[in-house]
């Protein structure tokens, strides 16, 4: 890895640290998940350095990414006791990415880790 590059571990917001149900705007964020909660805070514990990975801040025309950062920020403050960095863009760093959408590869493979969401399709 880079020497410039740090390692870090990624917890998408909707739907995996916060309930989502559907969109209701920039300044609505679900309650805390509590046991993503807790296992984001063992990272920090463990001494992980840990972002939230969303893609409320991708630069879309009309966005503030400022504001909306803010507000996540916020959010991880009051629910998880620190205000951790946000971001939409993944490097070379990310070690783990937890996250309510993703399937999990084998790497160099291509094959698809079977779970319960893989079996429902």
């Amino acid at each position: 890895m880079a020497a410039n590059i740090e390692e870090w571990v990624g917890f998408d917001l909707d739907g995996t640290l916060a309930t989502y149900d559907r969109w209701r705007g920039d300044d609505h964020i679900g309650k805390p998940v509590e046991l993503m909660v807790r296992r984001l805070l063992h990272y920090i514990e463990k001494g992980y350095r840990c972002k939230i990975f969303t893609a409320r801040v991708a630069p879309l025309e009309g966005r503030d990414t400022a504001r909306v950062t803010r507000i996540i920020q916020d959010w991880c403050e009051a629910h998880i006791g620190h205000r951790l960095e946000v971001t939409c863009i993944k490097d070379q760093g990310l070690l783990q990415h937890f996250d309510d959408r993703c399937i999990q590869v084998v790497k160099n493979t291509g094959k698809i880790v079977i779970n319960q969401r893989n079996k429902r399709k």
